[in-house]
Parts: structure tokens; sequence; C-alpha cells
């Protein structure tokens, strides 16, 4: 079965530039990539408080992926000229999804970067599949987790939603013991981690199995 492929533009801009930017991926951007061939859907994740956003697309598989590069560009370039901030451009295989419901205005996210040996990824993402999925169904609030990877880097992303920012702070003691004590069991170093409003949810990625 063919993955599913996402290129994430992450952006640390100006926080008075986060709700102009939004406007614009809502009415400008995600229209014009949602014509393109193979594009599934768009998400955009916002930072008010530090001016970092993180907008990804999900496209049917690698090749269709790949052919859009130059398509898409221009729509970053002019996103970060809004925020006022370069454009790191990163693309990924969706490895896992789960969804009990869609993310909703006022959901929010948080958002955890992981780095492992490449011959190891797998480990991560089996690690989150295995061990972290089924103790967030039971949590409240709880959307969906995503799991992104580039293998041959040994890097791999992980998103969690909720349906507000007090459950996601409820929930915030499981994710410390994952960041802190399971991960580094596994070998799997936590790189980075933020917390995100979901500004826009229209990702459009299928449920793994």
């Amino acid at each position: 079965m063919t993955s599913m492929h996402a290129r994430s533009t992450v952006i640390d801009g100006d926080p008075r530039s986060v709700e102009p930017a939004t406007a614009h991926v809502r009415d400008e951007v995600m229209p014009a990539v949602r014509r393109m061939d193979g594009c599934a859907g768009l998400s955009m994740l916002a930072d008010a408080g530090t001016g970092r956003c993180i907008v990804t697309t999900s496209w049917r598989d690698e090749d269709v992926l790949r052919s859009s590069r130059e398509d898409v560009r221009p729509y970053a370039q002019r996103t970060a000229e809004i925020l006022g901030g370069t454009p790191q451009v990163q693309e990924w295989e969706i490895a896992a999804m789960h969804r009990v419901h869609e993310a909703h205005s006022g959901s929010v996210s948080r958002v955890t970067w992981l780095r492992t040996e490449p011959d190891d990824v797998h480990r991560a993402v089996d690690a989150v599949r295995l061990s972290l999925m089924p103790k967030l169904d039971d949590l409240p609030g709880f959307c969906s987790v995503s799991v992104m990877v580039r293998r041959d880097e040994g890097l791999a992303v992980a998103a969690v939603s909720y349906d507000s920012r007090a459950e996601l702070e409820q929930a915030s003691e499981g994710a410390r013991e994952f960041r802190d004590e399971f991960a580094p069991a596994l070998g799997i170093e936590v790189v980075d981690t933020g917390e995100f409003d979901v500004a826009i949810a229209h990702l459009r990625v299928p449920e793994t199995p």
C-alpha cells in the first residue's frame, strides 16, 4: 500500500501577522493547492504568542508530492512574507494517523519532533502507535494523532490534537512521560516540542491501519 506524503512549511514570524497570514492561507493558498493534482488537503497550526506557524499539505503519494514542488513554492514564499519570516520546508511520509473526530476551531495541538537512528525510525512510529495511541483514546477532548517521518534522516514528528487548551493541559503529564521516560528508553531523542492553535483543519488524511 502506497503511503500518503506531506509537505510542511514552518515559519517563525511576527505574532502580529498570524491573523492576516491565516486568512491568506485559508482564502488564497488552500483553494489553489487543493486544485493541484494529487493534493488531499491542508492544515495550519499557529502560535499567536511566538509567531511560529506550520502549514502542512497532504499528497496522494511521493510522486505527486515531488512534482508539486515548484507550483507550491510561490505560495509558501508569499505566506512567509506576510508573517515576516523565512519558510523552512520539509517533505515527509505520513506513517500513522488515528482520528476520533476532526479538529475544529478552538482545537489545539502539541507537536513533538523526534530523532533516532535511520534504521530505527519504525521503532519511533511503533512507540507512538502501540504505546501512545491507546492511551490517547481515553483522554477527554482527544481529537487525533499523526506521525510523519523522514526515514533516511531518522526524523519523525508527532502531532496530537485536543478539543481545547484545557484538555491539552490535562494530558501534559502523559506527554511528559513519553518525552522524558519512554522515548529515551527506546533511543529516541525529543528534539523540540510546541503547542499550537489549530487555525485550519482540512488535511484529509485517512486513518492508517
